[in-house]
């Protein structure tokens, strides 16, 4: 899942190589933190959120086929 999710965060930044994901589990709940530079903060949640809640979305859709449950959250960075 963390592959999937880094895939899709890589595709929409302009700087993949800042992309970074933390990953936390217990049992079959996960959390995905994302990190990303700065500048691709916009980029990433998108207008009124869109981008980040299809990630979500997205995440949730192939958690459901591996019998898991998923959160997937963006890492606040101050400038």
């Amino acid at each position: 899942m963390k592959d999937f999710i880094d895939f899709l965060v890589k595709k929409i930044v302009k700087n993949p190589d800042a992309v970074s994901i933390d990953e936390t589990s217990e049992g079959t709940n996960f959390m995905f933190l994302i990190s990303v530079d700065p500048t691709d903060m916009g980029l990433l949640i998108g207008k009124e959120g869109r981008t980040i809640n299809s990630i979500r979305t997205l995440a949730k859709a192939r958690a459901v086929k591996e019998n898991i449950w998923v959160d997937v959250n963006v890492k606040e960075t101050q400038v």
